[in-house]
């Protein structure tokens, strides 16, 4: 029984891309570290807890995850359509939660964490996603008009209702680029992607002119040419950020001894364990860390398209470029905003942000990169 089980175990680790593994749990021990720092001065632990215990849920479920064909399970695409669609219109339900302007979470009680539809459904859209290219390439020319329009169809059917329910406009952008590098992958051509985004920022503007953008997130555009034009409203955040960031200089101030994270006030760094975690790096451990974080993540980020390089089958490489976009417009953006140069859409930092549902949606993304990785290996080394 005991050489069974050793055997089982023995199994499932040649099964998962270990390499994989190993950059996304040095990540997030990584961030569950500056998490205990950002949230010291309130004497919990609650938040360290969660996050621990989220990191074992997604190490677990990456194992899981990689032992799954994808190509098996983008059979079924018209029950994970349905389940996009279902798991989006939560929202609207009592269990639908507002929280800092945005209807984005789902509570159940007694359940120790939120969950945020838009993160599980990201997996699901892009395993849609790919099915779609890969019949379209098959059964239709992709440069067709009548292939183009099912799939910005698609699209705009998904984040047009994730939007008008939620209002939460980062989820939707990410949606949005991550749809345009799985098109380019697929070989839909140029013009087609630059006249929809060229399309998209026209549309942008419409509802810019005709003020059906919120007064508060058209700010937040705004403030990005005029970083003084606010500094104790909607620039407050950004401005405290940088002055995080510049006071750790090149080493920081040290683990536990940042000056706005440390600090009880609420006038210092705000969401310190969320969307501003890579502020606090900054501080504590300065430009060093910061390397180390951006280095981290885009080592993920090399990986996951390495693999769709090697993937047996175009939708399983169609699938780790979608993952590994994600990825990359979800670290620009919070980067991004940490540093002043793109606005606060509410994108936490993968891997290293507090989220107890974004980090076991993270490790089962990566879960289903090493499961392709694993099924790209000749036989005699699976």
């Amino acid at each position: 029984m005991l050489q069974r089980t050793k055997d089982w175990i023995t199994d499932l680790f040649h099964q998962a891309d270990m390499l994989l593994l190993a950059l996304c749990s040095a990540a997030s021990l990584f961030g569950i570290l500056m998490i205990a720092s950002a949230t010291r001065y309130t004497g919990s632990m609650k938040n360290v807890i969660v996050q621990a215990c989220a990191l074992l849920l997604g190490v677990a479920l990456y194992f899981g995850v990689s032992l799954v064909d994808m190509n098996e399970v983008a059979k079924k695409w018209k029950w994970l359509a349905v389940f996009n669609v279902g798991f989006i219109l939560l929202l609207i339900t009592p269990l639908g939660i507002d929280a800092y302007g945005n209807r984005a979470w789902l509570g159940i009680e007694n359940f120790p964490i939120n969950i945020q539809p838009a993160e599980v459904v990201k997996i699901t859209f892009i395993i849609v996603l790919a099915k779609q290219l890969v019949w379209l390439k098959e059964k239709h020319d992709l440069k067709s008009v009548l292939s183009l329009a099912m799939l910005g169809g698609h699209l705009l059917v998904l984040i047009g209702l994730y939007y008008v329910i939620s209002g939460d406009m980062g989820s939707a952008l990410v949606y949005i680029f991550v749809f345009a590098c799985m098109l380019f992958v697929a070989g839909v051509a140029k013009r087609w992607i630059a006249l929809g985004l060229f399309g998209g920022g026209f549309g942008f503007y419409l509802l810019w002119q005709e003020d059906k953008i919120p007064p508060y997130m058209k700010a937040r555009f705004q403030i990005l040419f005029d970083h003084e034009a606010d500094t104790l409203d909607i620039g407050w955040q950004q401005t405290r950020s940088l002055l995080a960031i510049g006071g750790g200089k090149l080493s920081g101030m040290g683990l536990f001894h940042g000056a706005q994270t440390q600090s009880e006030y609420s006038a210092s760094l705000p969401f310190r364990h969320t969307d501003f975690i890579f502020s606090v790096i900054g501080e504590e451990l300065g430009l060093i860390g910061c390397l180390a974080v951006v280095g981290l993540l885009a080592a993920i980020v090399i990986r996951c398209f390495v693999v769709a390089r090697k993937a047996k089958t175009p939708l399983e490489s169609y699938i780790c470029v979608g993952m590994g976009a994600m990825l990359i417009f979800q670290i620009v953006a919070n980067i991004g905003m940490c540093l002043f140069v793109m606005p606060v859409i509410g994108l936490t930092l993968p891997f290293f942000s507090y989220g107890g549902s974004s980090v076991v949606t993270l490790f089962v993304a990566m879960g289903v990169v090493s499961g392709v990785q694993q099924r790209s290996r000749p036989e005699w080394l699976r």
